[in-house]
């Protein structure tokens, strides 16, 4: 990959919102060298999504979030890819990794509460011919997302005394 379409998924990472004229100008190149560049890597698959990171703290929602810890048996002729694509087309999987480790897939599920994503992990998740096993950790909070702190420090307001 030539080095200004690095250079442009650094700045996408950074901050999707990034416009192709403000590129342009950070890159020192012509607006439409970077559309071009942009709209490649859009069709080669290597830009996925643009998205906004959202703090869920901040919006008082009650949505529950875990990350689960699936174990699999091997089956002949079906590999971890049929395992990921039968759990990946859930509404509930937010994302799915292929993990080295104690166990084979990492899986972060979104419900509406406590019971919808237990519900999930009973009624789809754990019923999968093949799962051998399933850890579940719920997220609490959130001090740090996609490479972005969510909250500022409160200053204390604790009065410090001296004797």
């Amino acid at each position: 990959m030539d080095k200004m379409k690095n250079e442009i998924i650094n700045l996408l990472q950074e901050d999707a919102r990034y416009t192709p004229m403000q590129m342009a100008k950070v890159l020192g190149t012509d607006e439409n060298a970077v559309k071009s560049a942009v709209n490649e890597l859009e069709n080669e698959g290597v830009i996925v999504k643009y998205s906004a990171i959202v703090n869920n703290e901040k919006l008082k929602s009650d949505k529950v979030q875990a990350f689960i810890e699936v174990k699999v048996a091997p089956q002949k002729l079906k590999g971890f890819d049929s395992y990921a694509e039968e759990i990946y087309n859930f509404s509930e999987v937010q994302s799915l990794y292929l993990m080295s480790g104690g166990f084979d897939l990492a899986v972060f599920v979104e419900g509406e509460n406590l019971t919808a994503v237990a519900r999930f992990i009973a009624e789809k998740l754990s019923v999968i011919d093949g799962i051998v096993g399933v850890q579940t950790h719920f997220i609490l909070k959130k001090y740090k997302i996609e490479g972005q702190v969510t909250s500022i420090k409160e200053e204390s307001k604790r009065q410090i005394i001296q004797a």
